[in-house]
């Protein structure tokens, strides 16, 4: 690592230029060029001569963190990147360029689809993706952090896999109390976390809190004319570029229902802390210590825990399927919902799996502290749900009511009759 240099949000030029001097001054000892530059061309020589008088027999690594916060208004930023490339680095072949950005929207435009002097200079793509749960446990484990895996879900249901939310996990602490403390105290990390969020990467981000508070208060999610009508925006370019900028971020997925179109896709909020945030802490700050303590007691919890279990399954879709010993099976996801008409009531299915070998899982997702226990009320409206579906879909699919829960569920007569297959957390965790 031979310059190491990180853009700094919501700053101008000269202040992003100095930050870049003081990096430079550090790497070359003060014994190179000692006035400020003051443009990004300028600052992309002082670093190209740097460069060429360092070894040429091994790898030398550029690495610059949070690019597209560099590229302020009239900056010349990208077009200074763009001539350092192609005029030195390109004639150094040891040297590597490593650049790295929170807008996923910007390096995608910027750099991957560039039409400019970037056009086809990538050589490698990363995409960071949230920890899985697996990861999450590892990372506990690896800061001597001691939970259940009980506890371990709670925690990812409030902040996701988020590696630098849940770096916060203190030694001795529950979930319970974690949450409280990251979440609901005026010293947490996440007490304040959302108001940044989102204006620190993407610009005019007023479009997408629109989407996102439009999806916040609809878990189930929204067709596109839904979205639009309730985050009061108008249809069109704006809209399509900001829902592809939250999706390629991971803010929100996309789903297409069960035999249906791609114009009937479902819009969904998929990052935990943007749920968590609506659901509990925006109002909810003002509560004071234990919180947490007094709200996961509600029926409010209760019932969002069960929404937030599920999105957890739909994360770890691919654990899912390796439990069932289906991984080697071609199979599409997807949600279904049937409007009740004079022939068949209403029913809902937030997660099934059409399977290549002629077979439909019809996932139900259970969060409970205690063995789960089919009763006869359940097991009749699973039993009607499978035969609405049957008939709403007229599929010639054999159906397996599958069902996913925390602790192994109790085998009595009801789960025996109604449940073909069972995955518990233990094997998210895989």
């Amino acid at each position: 690592m031979v310059f190491d240099f990180s853009g700094a949000y919501n700053v101008e030029k000269n202040t992003q230029l100095e930050n870049f001097f003081s990096e430079y001054l550090t790497r070359t000892k003060a014994k190179k060029e000692t006035t400020i530059p003051d443009s990004w061309n300028e600052a992309f020589r002082y670093l190209a001569s740097y460069l060429q008088g360092l070894r040429k027999n091994r790898k030398q690594v550029v690495f610059i963190d949070e690019l597209p916060w560099l590229d302020t208004h009239k900056s010349g930023f990208v077009s200074a990147l763009e001539y350092f490339w192609n005029q030195y680095v390109v004639k150094m072949d040891n040297i590597v360029l490593v650049v790295c950005g929170s807008a996923n929207s910007w390096i995608q435009k910027k750099i991957f689809k560039s039409k400019g002097g970037l056009y086809n200079r990538v050589t490698q793509r990363i995409k960071l993706e949230p920890f899985t749960l697996a990861e999450t446990e590892l990372l506990f484990k690896s800061n001597k952090v001691k939970l259940s895996r009980y506890q371990i879900i709670e925690l990812y249901m409030a902040m996701g896999g988020i590696p630098h939310y849940l770096k916060e996990v203190q030694v001795g602490k529950s979930s319970i109390q974690s949450i409280d403390e990251i979440c609901f105290s005026k010293d947490g990390l996440l007490y304040d976390e959302f108001n940044q969020l989102y204006p620190s990467i993407f610009n005019n981000a007023e479009n997408h809190l629109a989407i996102i508070n439009a999806l916040s208060k609809k878990p189930q999610g929204l067709t596109r004319k839904e979205l639009v009508k309730s985050s009061k925006l108008t249809d069109g370019g704006i809209v399509s570029r900001t829902i592809t900028e939250l999706e390629e971020a991971g803010f929100i997925s996309i789903h297409l229902p069960f035999l249906k179109k791609k114009k009937d896709a479902i819009f969904k909020l998929a990052d935990f802390y943007s749920l968590f945030y609506y659901k509990f802490i925006k109002n909810n700050r003002n509560m004071g210590k234990g919180s947490w303590e007094k709200i996961c007691k509600t029926a409010s919890y209760k019932a969002w825990s069960g929404y937030a279990f599920e999105n957890v399954c739909f994360a770890h879709i691919a654990q899912i399927k390796i439990a069932l010993g289906i991984a080697g099976i071609h199979s599409n996801t997807s949600s279904w919902k049937h409007i009740g008409n004079k022939e068949l009531p209403g029913a809902q299915i937030d997660l099934l799996i059409e399977r290549d070998d002629h077979v439909i899982n019809l996932c139900e997702a259970k969060f409970t502290k205690e063995p789960f226990l089919l009763n006869n009320t359940y097991a009749k409206k699973l039993r009607e749900k499978m035969l609405i579906f049957k008939e709403a879909t007229k599929t010639k699919h054999t159906i397996f009511n599958t069902i996913l829960t925390t602790y192994p569920s109790i085998k009595n007569e009801y789960h025996l009759e109604q449940i073909q297959s069972e995955v518990t957390m233990d094997a998210l965790f895989s």
